[in-house]
């Protein structure tokens, strides 16, 4: 990609894991209007129910992290936590019909992995007592190998895991000593072993674009996860938003890489997981040919939630516990105070702990449709989405901020090509995706919100 074009698009754009993104949330969005949105989700698609919980605790805290994230240093204060999380577990879940089925549940943080084995067996067991499950629903952990002895490992499958997220980040030590994350506590390759064994299917997690990381180093550590065959590999943008975490500003002073230098690690690592065999999905993610995901993609029907890719099979409404978790139902967004003490009060007294949300109107959802289609398979065709929405091409259109003197500027860069009938984003051009999403946002017209930038 040629420089002029990496500075003209690396600006600060939403990264569409929602729409509207979280920070167009507002305090408007009361608990009652939750709970309303919880009854009226039984009947609303997609019917699945989709779990995540939210572990804020870690023992130390990673400088480039931008989640709600707390010191794992006050004992009590977990029990506690925890206490309420069942509780608010048990508020919810009597709202939902018996006649839905669980198609995911997934763990994130924080450090979900620093809570003892029989904690977490009790919290699934609380979720999977209530409902049935789909056929082979993704009950998925994100772990930090940095902590975890071989017990724990062999423990995941017991509590039904059947995938991991292990957020290694670098495979450099260097690399991991600058921005304060702990190295793998046992060899990669005897863990995935460990997993293997127990038909755990693995993601390795990596990062691009932080302190002392050059293409040089990072193709060693992509080289080594290649060699390791997991099931996926993820390589995240380094988002830096030091107004979330000020924590990040200590990586400004260590050296973040240049939007050049930091596209040509992302390059280098694509080229390295193409020629292995690793097909790309969506942003930041590489499976193997056989992965559902693949498939779904080159049927142009991948899909994804707050608990990341998906398929229409394993999707469903979200419904979020713990601090910070944001619930995404047909028609709102909900999310949870981020305080731990707050939301302890707020359970203790028998109310949904809602900090804001957002409910869509019809525009909203025709756009969000748009850019989730576009986010996930680079592409839109205007007479199938159209269909789907009930709606014809024109009224999906005006909808959105079709502006074709965009598209022919987005066009002329070698980002996308479109005509009447399609908008498609170039495979070359795939980092720009988020970019090519804000080009269609109304919101983003008129915006004053900060956003990490596309690069």
């Amino acid at each position: 990609m040629k420089e002029y074009l990496l500075k003209k698009y690396s600006v600060p754009v939403p990264r569409y894991t929602s729409y509207p993104p979280a920070n167009f949330f507002n305090e408007s969005f009361t608990s009652q209007l939750y709970r309303d949105a919880l009854m009226a989700s039984n009947d609303q698609e997609p019917n699945h129910i989709s779990v995540y919980i939210h572990i804020p605790f870690c023992f130390r805290m990673c400088y480039y992290c931008g989640c709600n994230a707390v010191l794992l240093k006050d004992k009590l204060l977990v029990r506690t936590y925890i206490d309420a999380l069942k509780k608010e577990i048990r508020m919810i879940l009597p709202l939902l019909s018996k006649k839905r089925r669980v198609s995911q549940i997934h763990y994130g943080g924080g450090t979900p992995t620093s809570l003892p084995v029989a904690v977490i067996k009790e919290l699934n067991e609380l979720i999977l007592s209530e409902f049935d499950c789909i056929d082979n629903p993704e009950i998925a952990i994100e772990c930090h190998p940095g902590y975890m002895d071989e017990d724990y490992w062999n423990a995941l499958p017991e509590l039904g895991f059947n995938r991991v997220s292990i957020g290694i980040q670098d495979l450099n030590e260097a690399v991991l000593h600058a921005v304060c994350r702990k190295k793998s506590r046992l060899p990669i390759p005897d863990i995935m072993s460990v997993l293997r064994a127990n038909n755990i299917a693995v993601n390795l997690d990596f990062i691009y674009g932080l302190p002392l990381q050059t293409p040089g180093s990072f193709t060693e550590t992509i080289r080594d996860a290649i060699e390791m065959r997991p099931d996926r590999i993820v390589t995240f943008s380094y988002a830096h938003v030091p107004w979330v975490n000020p924590l990040q500003q200590k990586l400004e002073d260590r050296g973040l890489p240049d939007t050049t230098e930091k596209n040509q690690i992302f390059q280098t690592a694509l080229q390295l997981l193409k020629n292995a065999d690793y097909q790309s999905i969506g942003l930041d993610h590489f499976v193997l040919p056989g992965d559902e995901l693949f498939i779904a993609s080159q049927e142009k029907k991948l899909h994804r939630n707050f608990q990341g890719y998906c398929t229409r099979r394993t999707t469903g409404q979200v419904y979020a516990f713990g601090v910070t978790g944001i619930s995404q139902l047909a028609g709102c967004y909900s999310q949870n105070v981020k305080n731990i003490p707050a939301y302890i009060n707020l359970i203790n007294e028998g109310q949904l702990p809602v900090l804001k949300g957002y409910i869509l109107n019809e525009e909203e959802r025709v756009t969000r449709e748009v850019i989730s289609t576009l986010m996930c398979n680079h592409m839109v065709v205007w007479n199938e989405i159209a269909k789907d929405l009930c709606l014809n091409v024109d009224e999906v259109k005006q909808v959105l901020n079709y502006d074709e003197c965009s598209l022919i500027d987005l066009a002329g860069d070698g980002i996308i090509e479109f005509d009447a009938e399609s908008i498609r984003v170039l495979p070359e051009a795939v980092p720009f995706v988020r970019n090519v999403a804000a080009s269609l946002d109304k919101l983003m017209k008129s915006s004053d919100k900060k956003f990490s930038k596309a690069l």
